[in-house]
């Protein structure tokens, strides 16, 4: 037992041998920790929630929970600065907060139908509370641990590891449920077989955390709790940080948590064909991982964000096009270029974020940066999702038509009447994203960060790089051509046009 306690100490030194070792074993924890995500989250919490009989207020509500609990990092603050053992909380709150699966799992067999969503409810409170102690630990830890000149390459890296390993688990777990269904009395089964097996991974990835190294935390003198909370928003360029993540949060949130919900209930999609198209956005995702993260350790977080983060706005704005206002010949097209564009978008937004955060949070002083950071977004993605949530319901039964119409006035005939945009439900949640997507991009261009480029500049290089892939996996001449296209040539033209006019203005 002391030899376990001793494991979780601090250590005035990592040698170059142990951080390797450590980051090994960060991509273990990896591992297991997206096996757990895929098995207990997404597509299949919400299929679950849904047989249990939830409203979108209730699917809101599911989504609010675990940013909510980020107001437990005000608290978590002040624990891991006092007993400054962040390996030992991330260790502790990790097992505990991960036990709550195997209880979803039995909630059809030992709660009353109607006390399950409740029950469900308090369960993911639990996990997710005790998740954000962790959470909050866990980024001071890595803050200090990970060599900030490689931080790009190696996070990227393990995300890429983790959503191949999710895009293969979810087909398995697509097919366990699509064979459960018919194979068990009652539909709860296969979803509770998931369940349990996420949290054996859960756990297992516990056991790797404890293997990773932490390098002993530099204690600062004991602040007041408004002091540390206030000293974020002190550092101008930080709180402009802070503005974008927390209105890009609130507006993406609005939207992502009814994705699954939307192509279930309003497409009346299969589950095979919901994790088929989360799969397809898995790829893509690991596809452009390592390119992002290649991309910003070369220029800079900001610069990638700010292409990628309007791929992501570009893809909700198609979903209210699916429906006009019922599905059509090019709905499951759509839906392809969506889950496309949404996994290529989603691996810079969501690498760039937090390593954004990571790197302008003072070197010492992290664990109250990234804490606030934290609790700005987790204020904003949970009201979004409540808000998003009444206002589908609420909007349920309403319908905004905008058609083309041709009219011969002569005779009076109607040569040609289709919509071209049909907005029902959540149709105008997704268009209120949009919309807010924009906003936040736009306060992406206070923040100053070293090496920040012109997205134009990221935007070429991404160019490149997707052209010397797809020339190497392209045998179709005639499309490798296309690739020759020569961006560059016309990106020096509008340099030099920029150029010469700033001359004569002067």
């Amino acid at each position: 037992m002391p030899r376990i306690f001793d494991t979780l100490r601090p250590q005035d030194e990592v040698s170059e041998p142990e951080l390797r070792r450590g980051l090994g074993m960060l991509l273990f924890d990896g591992v297991c920790s997206q096996t757990m995500g895929v098995f207990t989250g997404g597509a299949f919490l919400v299929a679950f929630a849904l047989l249990l009989g939830a409203s979108n207020t209730v699917i809101g509500l599911l989504a609010a929970i675990g940013p909510l609990t980020q107001i437990l990092q005000i608290p978590t603050i002040f624990l891991v600065e006092s007993v400054a053992l962040r390996k030992a909380l991330v260790v502790a709150s990790s097992f505990l907060s991960r036990l709550a699966w195997p209880v979803v799992a039995a909630l059809p067999w030992l709660v009353a139908a109607d006390q399950r969503i409740a029950a469900l409810l308090v369960c993911l409170i639990a996990y997710f509370a005790l998740g954000t102690v962790s959470s909050c630990a866990f980024n001071s830890w890595m803050r200090d641990l990970v060599p900030k000149e490689e931080m790009g390459r190696y996070f990227s890296k393990r995300l890429a590891v983790m959503t191949a390993v999710g895009a293969v688990l979810t087909i398995a777990a697509g097919f366990w449920i699509e064979w459960g269904t018919k194979r068990f009395a009652g539909e709860f089964v296969g979803y509770s077989v998931l369940f349990l097996v996420g949290a054996v991974f859960g756990i297992l990835g516990v056991y790797f955390l404890s293997r990773i190294p932490e390098p002993r935390m530099r204690v600062e003198p004991a602040a007041g709790v408004f002091s540390v909370l206030a000293e974020p928003f002190r550092m101008s360029n930080f709180r402009q940080l802070l503005v974008f993540l927390g209105s890009w949060n609130f507006a993406i949130n609005l939207a992502a948590p009814f994705f699954v919900v939307y192509m279930i209930t309003r497409l009346q999609m299969s589950m095979p064909l919901v994790l088929a198209l989360s799969v397809l956005s898995q790829v893509v995702n690991v596809v452009f991982l390592r390119l992002w993260g290649r991309l910003a350790d070369r220029f800079s977080n900001k610069s990638v964000l700010g292409v990628s983060g309007p791929l992501f706005v570009l893809s909700i704005l198609f979903w209210p096009f699916l429906t006009l206002p019922d599905k059509h010949v090019l709905t499951l097209p759509l839906l392809v270029l969506i889950h496309a564009l949404a996994g290529m978008s989603t691996a810079g937004v969501t690498l760039c974020s937090g390593n954004i955060a990571l790197k302008l949070a003072p070197q010492g002083r992290a664990t109250s940066f990234l804490a606030v950071n934290s609790l700005v977004n987790g204020v904003a993605a949970t009201v979004a999702p409540i808000i998003a949530g009444i206002a589908a319901d609420a909007f349920a039964g309403e319908q905004l038509t905008v058609s083309l119409r041709w009219i011969s006035t002569e005779v009076g005939v109607t040569r040609f009447d289709a919509p071209a945009i049909a907005l029902r439900g959540l149709d105008f949640v997704f268009v209120v994203a949009v919309l807010l997507g924009l906003y936040a991009l736009h306060r992406l261009l206070a923040i100053k960060e070293e090496g920040d480029v012109q997205e134009g500049v990221v935007a070429t290089e991404l160019y490149g790089e997707v052209r010397k892939a797809f020339r190497h996996v392209s045998n179709v001449a005639g499309l490798r051509h296309l690739t020759y296209f020569p961006y560059m040539r016309l990106m020096e033209i509008a340099g030099r046009r920029r150029a010469s006019t700033t001359r004569s203005e002067e």
